[in-house]
């Protein structure tokens, strides 16, 4: 199976929503987020420079419709939008979104669905030529997950992540989690971003004093 790892682009008019789905894209394995961008315009240049194996694409964009630039790029998507309409999300289909994801949703989902898209790319890899049995699979994987796909093994580090979140009873943030645990706050929000991914832990967006947007984890 192939190792290579697949590269998503988040565009979002949404500054927070955007960071937030691509720390989500860095915790699954085998993929990486390129720098989110916020319009269809920086969307295109970004397709054009880095070519993105995957974009997360809302909707509504100040610059034109979401759906419309999905036409013009020959590039895999999961239309991630409020847009709950029938009529938008068959026409997202119609575009050639690969799936629909509905804000708000649990990060789960997302990590699901992203981890599915994985499983796809290694199914149909460019290298190979796929027989009946491949497609099926491949689509099977897309559109329902694959039930014998092997769950992460939970590391020593995670665990210990896992532990000082809960021993806290409250919500805390990465930095927070770092200093109990022991460890940089670049590993304590890679791991708990990971856990929020698979539903273990509840993640929270709060406004400190200066107005910055941080995340906040809870365990469940």
């Amino acid at each position: 199976m192939s190792t290579e790892e697949r590269t998503v682009l988040v565009v979002d008019d949404d500054f927070r929503v955007a960071r937030l789905h691509a720390d989500l894209v860095d915790a699954r394995q085998g993929l990486r987020a390129l720098p989110p961008v916020h319009t269809a315009r920086a969307a295109r240049a970004a397709v054009h420079e880095s070519a993105p194996d995957l974009l997360l694409l809302d909707v509504h964009l100040p610059d034109q419709s979401g759906i419309a630039l999905l036409r013009e790029l020959d590039t895999d998507a999961f239309v991630v939008s409020a847009a709950s309409d029938g009529e938008t999300v068959r026409r997202a289909l119609h575009a050639g979104a690969l799936g629909y994801l509905i804000k708000p949703f649990d990060a789960r989902l997302l990590g699901e669905r992203l981890d599915a898209y994985v499983r796809f790319r290694n199914v149909l890899r460019e290298d190979r030529v796929a027989d009946q049995e491949a497609v099926e699979r491949a689509l099977r994987i897309l559109h329902s997950g694959d039930a014998t796909a092997a769950q992460p093994s939970r590391s020593a580090t995670e665990q210990l992540v896992l532990a000082r979140l809960s021993d806290s009873g409250g919500e805390l943030s990465a930095l927070e989690v770092a200093e109990r645990a022991g460890i940089s706050r670049a590993t304590a929000q890679r791991y708990l971003s990971g856990l929020a991914g698979r539903g273990l832990v509840e993640m929270t967006l709060s406004y400190g004093s200066t107005g910055r947007p941080e995340h906040r984890y809870r365990a469940k």
